[in-house]
């Protein structure tokens, strides 16, 4: 369940609230402060695998998870942000600013059961019109991948069909391969 905070905000009053680092993360969507559901097994496990195969893919991006991204009218915190390392500031003493005002070069979402699919999109299209050059949204329940890109319909991706990347991304990968993750065997 989200929560919201029934007052209207501006942005710059939104990254000033004391609670903005709580857990679940928060969001800033059209003047409201809206509280993404808490992860369950099957997302934290997914987005676990995601980001530690992008890092293991490449040296030009680095993926992040529950990375705030301000950009425009919204502040949005993907479950994957995955950044070009050009694209991040870094302070006098070599680390990465933690303020992020730009669109992450690919967001990755992991629907959860409670979670409107509807604000997902509307925030990956956001992310979209801003720069990034792509957006999957993971559905577990229906084993299935929307993928946004620039200057395209949505597209459902299931099965064996192979996904697409970052083209500097050197990473083939099917909608089955990612949810076998979930086939968690132990011992």
């Amino acid at each position: 369940m989200t929560s919201a905070l029934p007052k209207t905000l501006t942005i710059e009053e939104f990254l000033k609230l004391p609670n903005l680092e709580e857990s679940p993360a928060w969001e800033f969507i059209n003047g409201h402060s809206l509280q993404k559901p808490m992860p369950k097994a099957r997302h934290s496990i997914l987005q676990k695998c995601l980001l530690r195969i992008m890092d293991d893919t490449t040296n030009d991006y680095t993926a992040l998870p529950e990375f705030r991204c301000t950009l425009g009218d919204r502040s949005v915190v993907p479950d994957v942000a995955v950044i070009a390392w050009s694209q991040l500031q870094f302070n006098s003493c070599g680390e990465p600013d933690d303020v992020f005002l730009e669109a992450p070069s690919w967001s990755i979402e992991i629907l959860s059961p409670d979670q409107k699919a509807t604000r997902v999109i509307d925030n990956l299209l956001h992310c979209l019109q801003y720069g990034c050059q792509l957006g999957w949204m993971l559905d577990p329940d229906d084993y299935s991948i929307w993928v946004f890109q620039p200057q395209k319909a949505p597209e459902i991706y299931r099965g064996d069909r192979t996904l697409p990347v970052l083209t500097s991304i050197h990473l083939t990968i099917t909608v089955n391969q990612i949810f076998e993750w979930l086939q968690v065997r132990r011992g």
